[in-house]
């Protein structure tokens, strides 16, 4: 590889902690000896207090597992009781009842629109069935039977049609004369003296 490929490969060493401070001050801006050394003596200072509060926060941590292990207490429990107390500020939320609410009232929507909807099925379905039993009690052979005998006394009293109509045209036919023989009054007829 040639130089101009190798810039993008080109890794440079990671800085420990203590060489990437020295670094800095290695090119100090514009500081005096004094403050040099003052900031060297914080430093370390404060790398001393990082090491000392990294034992401490070590020998805290041992010490909570210890007082963890003499109560019992697991790390599937803890986790358990963990996502029950997450569970418990999720739906304290504003966010999550209003939420909850919409979705309360979009579920009520729906089971009152597919109630509709099964009614209209339901009323569809008991059409079809009265329709059913319409024309299976039409070819039933009692209503043929009935049919026949109003045919028949149809024909007795008047009617000029021939023996095979429906039962609906008899029906009519039978009420047009009925109604026929009560509107037309009889007229009295004038006595002699």
């Amino acid at each position: 590889m040639d130089r101009g490929e190798q810039g993008l490969l080109k890794t440079e060493p990671v800085a420990e902690e203590g060489e990437d401070a020295v670094n800095m001050l290695s090119a100090p801006e514009n500081l005096s000896e004094e403050e040099q050394e003052e900031l060297r003596r914080e430093l370390a200072k404060v790398e001393e207090e990082i090491q000392t509060l990294s034992q401490v926060l070590a020998a805290k941590e041992r010490h909570l597992a210890d007082i963890k292990r003499k109560l019992g207490i697991s790390s599937l429990q803890e986790l358990k009781q963990n996502i029950a107390k997450g569970w418990q500020d999720v739906t304290a939320t504003s966010a999550y009842r209003k939420t909850s609410e919409t979705l309360t009232q979009a579920g009520q929507k729906a089971s009152a629109a597919f109630s509709s909807v099964g009614s209209v099925i339901t009323k569809k379905l008991e059409d079809v069935k009265l329709q059913a039993f319409s024309h299976s009690f039409r070819n039933s052979s009692t209503f043929k039977s009935f049919e026949e005998k109003v045919e028949n006394l149809k024909s007795k009293v008047g009617g000029t049609k021939p023996a095979g109509g429906d039962f609906g045209e008899v029906l009519n036919s039978t009420s047009a004369t009925s109604a026929m023989s009560t509107e037309t009054p009889l007229e009295p007829t004038e006595q002699s003296p």
